[in-house]
């Protein structure tokens, strides 16, 4: 029997078509995802849910063509971001993106911005682009569509669309990531919606990871949808309490499963399917910052010799690939251009420039080196019973995959060759293996 994992993420679409019983991936299909839309706004970042469905539709039509028996579909999708329903599950709403820095605009009256306010008001730590968050903003400035029954994220509505659903259903993974949910008690804290003056009638309600939630017109179950980190964690790693995740894509992300609730100042604690938590190290900047020196280095070329071709990622590789200039008198570099979740006005810097060492090459390492150094503080604020227990270092996302100095840097600093998933689709395949504990093809997501 064959599963179909759905993945939406910022910049693609990915579906794949998984054995439930090798759980080894059969066909793979990916897809840019074109949906974004342009604002007259800086601080807004939005996508339209219909290409988005039109996408998701496609993919899973060419996956199920000519196919044995599709045992179900299991979707994820990227976090934080949400979209609002209709009463019949239309969209009536642009999806704001986690990208998306509303949050971080001036509360009314006072110095705070909307996501600081919030956090004070509620005791929830919440960062900009947090669906609750995106949610306060518009409803105090009339931007919530008055036919709007509910909120949820994209890949609750793709699912809810998919199982010929009227509203959405949400698990606890996606549901940490809106903001406002008791993570000890798995649900929405109704104390702190009232605080915010939201209607609890607009948030879905929270079902079991993995579970049924309907029917595609062709009888195909489709599962309860999760968030992606914990979709990629699945997909990634083998032994679920001793793999250490780092995943560098257009953010970067630490991630190791805990069995019982804890809180470190800087991580985020995050459900897991199954029971259990991922205690989450998160970057806002990560693969961004790698994309800021290449865009730096093309205007470069651009202005002084006209060049006008494609990205200089292989070449910046390459580069890497070099020892660096001078050793001994390394650029350093602060990656966190892009602002912290603790601290959105953050930023970046580039240090300890002399007349010996700022090269090209030397900016390529400094930024890589930056990059990992971030995480790896992560890493260091991990209590210690969690460090002690990991035995294997998983590395996925397309920023180490293609880049074999990355790798090595990452081995130096964290003391583990990394392992490289065999799956390029680590989302897409976990959310296939999520539907499969769900329709009883696995037996928990503890045993894989």
């Amino acid at each position: 029997m064959l599963m179909i994992g759905l993945d939406i993420g910022t910049t693609s679409i990915c579906g794949v078509l998984m054995d439930a019983s090798s759980k080894q991936i059969v066909q793979a299909i990916t897809k840019e995802n074109r949906a974004a839309l342009r604002s007259s706004h800086a601080w807004e970042f939005v996508q339209d849910p219909a290409r988005i469905m039109d996408a998701i539709l496609e993919i899973v039509s060419e996956l199920s063509h000519s196919r044995a028996e599709i045992g179900g579909i299991g979707v994820t999708g990227q976090m934080h971001g949400i979209l609002y329903v209709d009463q019949e599950g239309r969209a009536v709403s642009p999806l704001y993106t986690w990208q998306d820095q509303r949050g971080d605009l001036p509360y009314p009256g006072e110095s705070a911005a909307y996501a600081e306010h919030l956090s004070r008001l509620t005791g929830y730590p919440l960062s900009t682009g947090y669906g609750m968050v995106t949610h306060v903003y518009n409803l105090m400035n009339g931007l919530v569509p008055k036919e709007a029954a509910a909120l949820c994220t994209i890949a609750d509505y793709a699912a809810m669309r998919l199982a010929n659903r009227p509203s959405p259903l949400i698990d606890s993974t996606n549901a940490a990531a809106l903001g406002l949910f008791d993570l000890k008690a798995l649900k929405f804290d109704q104390a702190a919606l009232a605080a915010c003056r939201i209607d609890p009638a607009m948030i879905p309600e929270v079902a079991m990871s993995g579970s049924v939630i309907g029917h595609t017109a062709d009888g195909v179950p489709v599962s309860c949808a999760l968030g992606d980190n914990q979709a990629s964690f699945l997909g990634s790693v083998q032994d679920v309490r001793s793999t250490l995740l780092l995943n560098i894509g257009t953010g970067a992300q630490l991630s190791a499963y805990i069995d019982e609730y804890v809180s470190v100042d800087g991580l985020d604690t995050r459900p897991f399917p199954g029971g259990g938590y991922l205690l989450v190290g998160a970057s806002l900047s990560g693969g961004k910052s790698y994309s800021l020196l290449e865009r730096f280095f093309r205007e470069v070329c651009s202005m002084f010799v006209g060049y006008d071709g494609a990205e200089l990622y292989e070449i910046m590789n390459r580069v890497a690939e070099e020892q660096a200039d001078k050793e001994g008198a390394a650029v350093r570099v602060n990656t966190q251009f892009f602002g912290t979740r603790q601290n959105p006005l953050q930023r970046g810097s580039i240090a300890d420039i002399g007349p010996d060492n700022f090269t090209v090459r030397n900016l390529v390492h400094g930024f890589l080196d930056g990059m990992i150094d971030e995480l790896h503080r992560f890493y260091e604020a991990f209590p210690a019973p969690i460090r002690d227990r990991i035995r294997t270092l998983v590395a996925s996302g397309n920023g180490i995959r293609r880049n074999p100095a990355l790798r090595r840097k990452l081995e130096q600093v964290f003391g583990y060759s990394p392992t490289i998933p065999a799956s390029r689709e680590e989302a897409s395949r976990g959310a296939a293996l999520c539907a499969a504990v769900g329709f009883g093809k696995s037996a928990d997501f503890f045993h894989l």
